[in-house]
């Protein structure tokens, strides 16, 4: 049986009928689409995975940054921040910060035990806004 063009009726007699040439066309089609697809999003994955090994980095006008000694970032590491600013950080997340003259150091006490746990404080910072925060109290 000679190659049959897709436009083309077939031949009377010929294994494929009228209903099933667009068919065997369309399921030819997908499944080529599909594949380029999944070749494609596959090829664009790994290339954007990992850059060559040998690529260098691009070039800018910036002036190229030392590597910090390890001290400094060891010094950098231990700069803890106050209880203000703590206070400030923290409280701020769920409602509008309150003045530290507002209550007294022992509403403030039973205050930050709440507002540890539900806040999710580390012990070390909520105890340093609890000394911020009675320091300033007022009262």
């Amino acid at each position: 049986m000679p190659f049959q063009k897709w436009n083309e009726k077939p031949e009377p007699g010929s294994n494929m009928t009228e209903s099933k040439l667009p068919k065997a066309l369309a399921q030819k089609i997908f499944t080529a689409v599909f594949t380029a697809m999944v070749i494609g999003g596959l090829a664009s994955t790994l290339w954007s995975a990992e850059p060559e090994s040998g690529a260098l980095p691009p070039k800018t006008n910036s002036v190229e940054q030392k590597a910090k000694a390890p001290a400094a970032k060891r010094a950098a590491a231990k700069k803890q921040l106050t209880g203000a600013e703590l206070y400030s950080m923290h409280c701020n997340r769920c409602h509008p910060e309150r003045y530290p003259t507002e209550r007294t150091a022992a509403q403030w006490k039973t205050l930050m035990l709440h507002m540890q746990v539900r806040a999710n404080l580390p012990a070390e910072q909520a105890r340093l806004i609890l000394k911020y925060l009675q320091e300033n109290s007022g009262r």
